[in-house]
């Protein structure tokens, strides 16, 4: 069975704990469970200040199959932050902004030259989804279109290359919006006139999606995810024609990525569950013990506070 720990982002000490808690315990400097073994959810880099150790703890779990892992948005981004635009000399995937060098600062900081170009080349070899035996497992969004559309690039020889990289990466290329789906989450456009302040103070007109849910009778408020929108406009037409509702029936599926804020965690849906409570802003280090339920429950949730 599975133990799933969301979004990291340096914080060891936490992880740890979290660990501890769960009872695993090292052995040779690798943690591990006589019985069970962990999913993580990925996003181990940017923002805190263990993130060396984070890596080595997830990574050392991954590489004695103690764990599985799948990719986060934020290894994606570091990826691209250090892969040069195709014919643009000097130019980035991701470029080199202000905004994107002080999310990423943490991690240049952290790790030596060496480190970090150790840290890309495992990056490249982590999965963007799990389906395994009663569960699934993804940073941000389960959609099976995306997921096929990604797959059958990945499948050609080479896997994550420069150039599948620069497709998922630069907006217009073929595997853009499908990565940015399952990486990052489905996004809608506000009404004229809306919009709201994200967790960084950036102020937003687009907003990501409660899209595990059908989304018939919502509101933009209802539908986004995120408590910091206050808006009573029904969905337009333009919405409602795109969503893709989790089905009910499907196996369970475990996100991270969305920074919840509620002081006790609680699933999203019978059949979806989150466990992002945002430790790396003030919040706390997440699981949940998956023993092969396929409605999940609140109790199942195992967290510090």
């Amino acid at each position: 069975m599975f133990d799933i720990i969301g979004d990291i982002h340096g914080h060891a000490d936490e992880l740890t704990a979290l660990l501890n808690k769960l009872g695993y315990s090292p052995r040779d400097g690798v943690y591990g469970h006589p019985d069970r073994r962990v999913i993580f959810l990925g996003d181990f880099v940017d923002r805190g200040p263990e993130i060396r150790e984070t890596l080595e703890i997830v990574r050392g779990m991954v590489e004695t199959d103690a764990a599985l892992t799948v990719m986060g948005n934020h290894e994606l981004n570091a990826m691209a932050f250090h892969t040069a635009y195709p014919d643009q000399p000097g130019e980035y995937l991701r470029p080199h902004t202000a905004k994107n060098e002080k999310q990423h600062g943490q991690t240049l900081a952290q790790l030596s030259e060496s480190q970090l170009s150790d840290a890309l080349a495992w990056f490249r070899t982590l999965p963007m989804w799990l389906e395994l035996d009663g569960l699934r497992a993804v940073h941000a969004c389960w959609d099976d279109a995306a997921i096929g559309q990604i797959e059958n690039q990945l499948q050609q020889p080479g896997g994550l290359t420069d150039q599948v990289l620069a497709s998922a990466c630069l907006p217009g290329e073929p595997l853009f919006a499908s990565v940015e789906a399952i990486l990052k989450g489905k996004e809608m456009q506000l009404p004229t006139g809306y919009s709201f302040q994200d967790k960084d103070g950036h102020q937003r007109t687009k907003t990501r999606t409660r899209w595990f849910l059908a989304a018939d009778g919502h509101t933009f408020g209802s539908y986004a995810m995120t408590d910091q929108l206050t808006c009573d406009v029904p969905l337009s037409e333009d919405v409602l024609v795109t969503c893709r509702p989790y089905g009910a029936s499907e196996r369970p599926v475990f996100l991270g990525h969305y920074w919840l804020k509620e002081a006790t965690p609680r699933r999203l849906a019978r059949n979806v569950a989150c466990v992002d409570y945002s430790v790396a802003k003030g919040g706390f280090l997440c699981a949940y013990r998956w023993d092969g339920e396929q409605e999940l429950r609140n109790e199942k949730f195992v967290y510090l506070k």
